[in-house]
């Protein structure tokens, strides 16, 4: 069964993705767009070639995005990121970074330059001490 290319929801996406409101793509396309018309427009499974056209002039994004884009085609494009070479090793070309692990290092790295600030705070009232004496 052939899964149908929604194009309103790819405009969606892809306006989403760049970060863009929905009023701020109904001023680029002109004065006779709104927030409700986009809104509208993201709901249709169709969007007509001229229009679609406008819509990937202002977002720079080529036409054949929104007409061909589905998810399933995304997950096989990430799929084949990930290949074997001849000796039967595995590399992902595109490797993700696991959050946790940044976030692990980050504290690590955290608690190493506060033990540092530590001693240094420790050297700097032994030396204070010892010029108090002094005088």
């Amino acid at each position: 069964m052939e899964q149908k290319i929604h194009q309103g929801r790819n405009v969606k996406r892809f306006r989403e993705m760049l970060g863009i409101k929905q009023e701020a793509l109904a001023f680029d396309l002109g004065e006779d767009w709104n927030q409700k018309k986009i809104s509208l427009l993201e709901q249709k499974d169709v969007i007509e070639d001229p229009l679609l056209q406008k819509i990937s002039e202002v977002l720079k994004i080529p036409v054949e995005a929104f007409q061909n884009f589905d998810e399933q085609s995304a997950i096989n494009i990430i799929a084949n990121t990930i290949t074997n070479n001849d000796n039967g090793a595995v590399y992902n070309h595109h490797p993700v970074f696991q959050p946790i692990d940044q976030l692990l290092k980050l504290h690590d790295e955290k608690i190493a330059l506060y033990e540092r600030m530590l001693k240094e705070k420790d050297e700097m009232m032994t030396r204070l001490e010892n010029l108090i004496e002094k005088h």
